[in-house]
């Protein structure tokens, strides 16, 4: 299915009227692909089913998307995307937003959603988590702070970022007080690392028995530095970071269905970081909507370790016929359950 390949090919490209993506120029690996077959398809044809695809497929993905939203926490990220500017031959930045909702080992299935936009305003994760209040992982990114707040979602920050300011130093500098603060995080994750596949209160009770002393013991004990070193240095200011972060991190200890850090997110949008190698840009607004609506089907049949051509395949083959109001049927986990 050339949907699937677009995105997990290397170097395959597309391009549309409909779907608004661009080729390299220089490059016509899915069309040599079929040649090599004796399949003569000219490359805006391949395009022109990606366009009817997506088309037909945004229900479903607009579904799972709703699914993302209905959890009790989700992981939200983006990345940046190259977009033809309208009316010249330059590109201007775009956005590829993912919000993931994983609750294993729950009853929930995972599900990734993808949202394309042409900027990166904080207007847009707003508009695409409108009324939802639950917990956000995020980067603490500014965009996302309007989000946060009474009768809003809550704020879950990424533990992973504050580790990485004191990698950052150490390897500048070889600063002992960022080693230890290394050495520190690392025991977080390390009962993270048993805490992972659990039941949320196993986690619960396993990250007050074990975490919580040592995030009490960081926190005291990164406040205690502060005054000893230059308040200007990379140092201070990765500590600074730090204890603004914390209290904003503290809420995992008592929830289980938090993580200690949004690599959730970040795994999810690394799909499309990597498909930048792989394509110019998007032609246009429709066409990046298009990728969203795509990765959106892919990644989440991924999560759930089904083959997603095997998966479109077999919905591209009922949904123009399918009812809007049984679109669960469709889902990869109960295309999952009936393959079985």
């Amino acid at each position: 299915m050339y949907l699937v390949a677009i995105l997990n090919l290397p170097n395959s490209k597309h391009c549309s009227k409909e779907t608004g993506t661009k080729p390299r120029q220089d490059h016509y690996r899915q069309s040599q692909i079929y040649a090599r077959e004796g399949i003569d398809l000219d490359r805006s044809t391949m395009a022109d089913w990606v366009g009817r695809s997506t088309a037909l497929l945004e229900p479903l993905a607009d579904e799972i998307g709703r699914i993302v939203r209905r959890g009790d926490a989700l992981f939200a990220d983006d990345t940046p995307v190259k977009m033809q500017a309208p009316g010249n031959k330059k590109t201007k930045t775009a956005r590829v937003w993912t919000y993931v909702r994983d609750e294993r080992p729950g009853s929930s299935p995972p599900c990734a959603w993808y949202q394309f936009t042409i900027d990166r305003k904080g207007e847009h994760p707003i508009s695409h988590l409108a009324d939802y209040k639950g917990w956000v992982h995020a980067d603490g990114y500014s965009g996302f702070n309007g989000l946060f707040g009474e009768n809003k979602a809550d704020e879950m920050v990424c533990m992973a970022h504050v580790r990485r300011k004191f990698v950052d130093v150490f390897a500048s500098q070889g600063n002992a007080i960022a080693e230890e603060a290394i050495r520190r995080s690392a025991e977080l994750y390390a009962v993270e690392k048993e805490a992972r596949g659990k039941l949320p209160d196993v986690r619960v009770a396993l990250r007050q028995a074990r975490a919580k002393p040592i995030f009490d013991d960081l926190e005291a004990w990164l406040h205690a530095q502060l005054p000893k070193i230059s308040g200007k240095s990379p140092l201070a200011q990765a500590i600074r970071y730090a204890l603004g972060r914390m209290p904003k991190a503290r809420a995992y200890l008592e929830n289980g269905h938090l993580e200690l850090d949004n690599n959730t997110a970040e795994r999810a949008i690394k799909p499309v970081a990597i498909g930048r190698k792989n394509r110019m840009f998007a032609g246009s607004e429709g066409g990046g909507k298009a990728m969203a609506i795509a990765f959106t089907l892919i990644e989440t049949a991924k999560l759930n370790n089904v083959d997603p051509q095997a998966w479109l395949t077999w919905v591209l083959a009922q949904i123009a016929d399918h009812k809007i109001t049984r679109l669960d049927e469709l889902l990869p986990w109960r295309y999952a359950a009936q393959a079985a």
